[in-house]
């Protein structure tokens, strides 16, 4: 039973961890990795020389904690005004309708966004109707993190709600008809009840998100970006990706992927102690 799941373990995860060699080699495709020249650590040298490489760090942490933070935060809110709404039919069409744009891959919501935030979208559309000059907002590198932040959150609160709204069916009515007859309105409730119910979750979904702060998004970003915000959308994926398909530094680019892959781990590890920790929670 167990043999088509190992031997695919082997093929795709395994066998292709011996890539990891280039990192430590002048790559030559000619020679081939076993007889390419040995360099050890001149490639991890040579990308914290450059640059690009501070500034696609840096670009990364912005955008990678900026979407943390809000993706805790909004669905969070959401859910709480959600469990406020007493019509069951208006609830579900809410969350229907907001579900929706999760199913959907960044090819098609870059599209989307193009169509919002384009030369020609909707955005410019309506400041040409007040008079204002359209504006490229995907060229301007001054709130092209702000886009993608703000684009990420719209495509995934919804989605990323099912956990509150879960948490909230298990707090108990009592506590809510007990603050009640003390007098507490619906903000009193919501401030003395329910957040205290949900900080639990709160604090264990902001801990295990740690580990994927140096996951920006390649796929939107990628789609989304262009040489005009390389200075502020350039993360450490789509830099991987050009340095080694476009550039053809394969050694460079596997030095990059290997430091990303490196920190990654740690800081994964890094969280599910804090996990642990602060709220009881194991794999295992």
């Amino acid at each position: 039973m167990l043999l088509p799941g190992m031997v695919w373990l082997v093929m795709f995860s395994i066998v292709p961890m011996f890539g990891i060699l280039m990192a430590f080699q002048d790559f030559n495709p000619g020679a081939g990795l076993l007889k390419s020249e040995w360099v050890g650590l001149e490639n991890f040298k040579y990308m914290f020389q450059l640059n690009d490489s501070k500034t696609v760090i840096v670009n990364t942490f912005i955008i990678a904690i900026g979407k943390i933070v809000l993706n805790l935060l909004i669905p969070l809110i959401f859910a709480i005004l959600l469990n406020e709404l007493r019509s069951m039919r208006y609830k579900k069409l809410v969350q229907t309708v907001v579900y929706l744009p999760h199913f959907l891959s960044w090819v098609i919501m870059s599209t989307i966004v193009i169509g919002i935030f384009g030369y020609y979208g909707v955005v410019n559309t309506v400041f040409g109707m007040f008079g204002f000059d359209p504006k490229l907002f995907m060229a301007d590198a001054g709130i092209f993190r702000q886009l993608i932040i703000g684009t990420d959150v719209w495509k995934e609160f919804g989605f990323n709600a099912i956990i509150y709204l879960a948490a909230l069916t298990g707090i108990n009515l009592n506590l809510y008809e007990a603050a009640a007859i003390d007098g507490a309105n619906r903000w009193q409730l919501i401030r003395h009840v329910t957040l205290p119910a949900l900080s639990t979750t709160v604090v264990l979904l902001g801990v295990l998100s740690l580990g994927n702060v140096l996951n920006a998004g390649f796929d939107q970003v990628y789609n989304l970006y262009n040489p005009l915000v390389y200075s502020t959308g350039d993360i450490l994926d789509t830099w991987v990706y050009r340095l080694g398909l476009q550039n053809l530094q394969f050694s460079l680019a596997t030095a990059a992927g290997l430091f990303k892959s490196v920190i990654s781990f740690v800081l994964i590890f890094i969280s599910y102690r804090l996990a642990y920790r602060y709220a009881d929670y194991t794999v295992f």
